[in-house]
């Protein structure tokens, strides 16, 4: 059984610095961010999350459809608008990918249920990973607080 602050360790990213980073770097940076920790994911969790192929599908239709806004051709534009819905969908995949990889490894790995909201999972993507991700250990030390609990409780 692996330590249950692997994966916080190993992703080592506080949610706050991901949203400033976001807004400095425009959005590019959770492209950078999945990118270098997604291998990470899959490795720990030992789950199927979007691979390269599916990266690079992110940052094509973030590319594009940044470089066709606001053109003033309505037609970009519009292409600019398809590309950005991609590009949102591409993200909710890849984050209920991870969500049920997550959930996965905490109960298997870690014997926590981990309740993430699925309505947070499609409003935040990564940013709500990163979150489930750095909340495991606090999430573990919550369960074994309330198992110890429960166990003391007198039998009726």
């Amino acid at each position: 059984m692996s330590n249950v602050a692997e994966l916080k360790e190993r992703v080592n990213t506080k949610t706050l610095n991901l949203v400033l980073l976001s807004l400095a770097t425009l959005g590019i940076y959770p492209i950078l961010w999945l990118w270098r920790n997604g291998p990470v994911l899959r490795e720990v969790t030992k789950g199927e999350i979007g691979g390269d192929l599916f990266l690079i599908w992110i940052a094509v239709c973030a590319g594009w459809s940044g470089g066709l806004a606001g053109s003033g051709e309505v037609a970009l534009d519009v292409l600019s608008l398809l590309l950005s819905l991609a590009l949102a969908v591409l993200y909710i995949v890849w984050a209920f990918q991870a969500r049920s990889a997550l959930q996965r490894y905490a109960l298997n790995e870690h014997g926590v249920d981990l309740r993430m909201n699925g309505f947070y999972t499609f409003l935040f993507t990564v940013y709500h990973i990163n979150y489930c991700i750095n909340d495991l250990p606090e999430a573990k030390r919550k369960q074994e607080i309330l198992s110890a609990h429960a166990s003391q409780m007198p039998a009726a």
